[in-house]
Formats: structure tokens, sequence, C-alpha cells
């Protein structure tokens, strides 16, 4: 049995370096030696034990870029070929799925969680699976390009329109890249909130207005700086009971709320004062295969550079130090593990 290294979840806040099997192909699958990984706020969830679907031991990391190592099936791809791999797994049978939406599969699954992924020297990954990375594109920024398609995906389910100004309330990877976005949209006034001193900074150099939830009351400065009219999109991605009040009142009437955390337990939200003032709310999940391939497309074409999102680059022996670095948001934005350095 040829074995390979890989980085483990074992059990919660347990991280380590062991061995796996090195995976054996299936038809209509690709061995990919893997170039680069990124710790998301999922991995967070598996790490400390929170996440009902990954079981340990399990090697995490759903957003992952590497080169071919070996194909079993015809394919348009070559050996040798730079990828970045759409984690998602869908069951292909259920209404969502045959209606072409499979990213709201009824059981879909993600490499990394139902499966082992990035946090290995290899993975195998179905063929469909995968994205050439363009040349203008390198491994490790080409691993974000699931995040950017999660930005991608939030604000096509949105309404922003040219001038429109948009509050987003949490400056993580994530609500930083959905502004990103946005703006490229044509949003013209952009506020993110959060409490974190270290991403209010990295929001900033983005070219965003910063609010301080600690020191600021967030909606009164929204509502300040718009005549008291509001914004004309909100964007919640902290996924607290704090902003889950805060994006009904900091929303301008018959405005919208796009709700893209995944709360882990359900909120308390004032559902009159949405329904006097005709509040549209929409959530989103992840992304179509559409959005990850447009993610890769502006990435390569420097639409979206990602080069200020990526605080660390570690070996996979050093896993244990970033998870522990991710516990601290004054510490890490995204962070990547590189299997095979």
């Amino acid at each position: 049995m040829e074995t390979m290294k890989a980085g483990l979840y074992i059990s919660e806040k347990n991280v380590k370096v062991d061995t796996l099997e090195k995976p054996t192909l299936k038809h209509g699958e690709a061995l990919i030696k893997v170039s680069s990984a990124g710790i998301c706020g999922t991995d967070m969830m598996i790490y400390f034990g929170k996440h009902p679907r990954a079981k340990a031991p399990l090697a995490m990391g759903h957003e992952f870029s590497g080169v071919i190592e070996e194909i079993n099936g015809e394919s348009t791809f070559n050996s040798g070929d730079r990828v970045v791999i759409e984690p998602t797994m869908s069951c292909g049978k259920c209404e969502a799925c045959l209606s072409g939406s499979t990213h709201v599969c009824n059981t879909l699954g993600l490499i990394g969680i139902d499966s082992h992924g990035g946090f290995a020297e290899y993975v195998a990954v179905p063929l469909h699976r995968l994205h050439k990375i363009p040349d203008t594109l390198s491994d490790a920024h080409a691993a974000l390009a699931e995040p950017v398609a999660v930005g991608i995906h939030t604000v096509r389910r949105s309404n922003v329109k040219v001038g429109d100004t948009v509050a987003v309330l949490g400056a993580g990877p994530i609500g930083l890249l959905i502004a990103l976005t946005a703006k490229l949209a044509g949003a013209d006034k952009i506020f993110i909130s959060d409490i974190s001193p270290y991403r209010l900074s990295k929001a900033e150099e983005l070219g965003f207005i910063a609010l301080d939830g600690r020191k600021i009351n967030v909606v009164e400065e929204v509502r300040a700086a718009t005549n008291g009219i509001g914004a004309d999109v909100v964007f919640e991605v902290a996924g607290n009971n704090i902003t889950a009040d805060q994006m009904i009142h900091v929303c301008r009437t018959q405005g919208q709320i796009v709700v893209v955390s995944v709360y882990k337990q359900p909120p308390t939200i004032d559902l009159a004062a949405m329904h006097f003032r005709e509040l549209s709310l929409t959530t989103t999940r992840c992304y179509s295969h559409s959005d990850f391939a447009t993610a890769v497309s502006m990435m390569a074409n420097g639409q979206i550079d990602v080069t200020p999102f990526i605080s660390h680059q570690l070996s996979l022996d050093e896993i244990e130090k970033g998870f522990q670095l991710m516990t601290n948001p004054e510490e890490s934005l995204k962070i990547l593990i590189q299997p095979n350095a």
C-alpha cells in the first residue's frame, strides 16, 4: 500500500500530520498533486468539532489547487496541467440537480468535508470538478477561486446596481470578497463592519468605509452617512444575533437583505420591522459551476486580486500552527497550506 502525508483532523482542536493511503483512481477521476490549500471558516467549524457531517480522521481543505499527476478515463485535461478544484459534490438526481441548480442539491457534499481534501499531498478528484489555471494566475492565488466564487454568486443573487450604497456586515475573507465584487458590479459607497481592527484595516486598504462595531453604532453610522436613508443592499456575513438585527435596520425602505452566513443557532429577527418597510430577504448558498469559472477568469485577468487576503503560507508540517493562527482574527485572514512545498 502506497502512503502519503496528510494533515488530519483527529478530534476537537486536534489536527496533526500523519499518513493516509495514497488515493487509487476510479474511472473518471484525476490524481491531483496539491500545490496550495486554504483554511476557511468551515474548516474551523470542523476543527472545533461543530460540523455535523465531518468525521475524523479527515484531511480537510476544500479550497485547493494542484497539478494533474494521473488521469483515469477520457479527458480534455493532460498530466501536468495546473488545475483548481471545484469541490462541490451533487447527486445528479434530485429536483434541484435535474433543473440545473446542482449547488443546492438536496444532499450537497464537499471534497474536504465528505471525503479527504486538500490538506494532503494527493487527492482524487472527478474530472468534471477541475478548472484549468490560466498562465497569468499562480497556484497560490488559484486556490482561492472557491471563496471568490462565493462572492460572485452572492452579488449575482443580489440587486446591486450602478451607484448603489452597500453595507457588508462582517469583514472576513468572504465579506471582503463580496465587497470587492459589489464594487465591480457598480456599487458606489460600500460600508463594511467588524470588531477586528486587523480585518477592518484590510477593508480600509481595499478602499471601503470601515465601521468598528465595538466603538460605534453601525446602524446609526450608515444612516447618518446616507441622509437617514440606509443601504440599498445589505449583505449579512457575520452570522450572529447582533448582525441579524443590524441587517434589518441598516437597510433602506424597500431595500434588499442578502443573508450569506450559515447560522449555528436560529437568530431572533424583527419581522415586523421588515414587513412595514417592505424589505426583501434573499439567501445564498455557495456557487454554481458558472460562478466558479467566472471566478477563475476574473482572477486571471486581474479584476480580482487576492494578494491582500493571503496572510500566511505554511508547509503541511505547520498545519497545526495554521489552525492556531486562524483562531485569532487579529493574526490572520487567509492561510494557505502547501502540502508538497
